[in-house]
């Protein structure tokens, strides 16, 4: 049982690295990308690169 909440948790956190990387991905396209909410994103998705290696 903790195995599948531990598989769900980084089921969650993969998700929302995508959703991250997607955000990213669309703020670099416009013509005049906000440095503030690229670094923002960068940091966020840092922080759940670590979170997934820890799990």
């Amino acid at each position: 049982m903790a195995s599948t909440a531990v598989s769900s948790h980084l089921t969650a956190l993969q998700t929302k690295h995508a959703g991250l990387e997607a955000r990213l991905r669309d703020e670099l396209a416009r013509p005049v990308p906000d440095t503030a909410t690229i670094q923002l994103l960068k940091k966020q998705k840092l922080r759940l690169k670590e979170e997934i290696a820890g799990v």
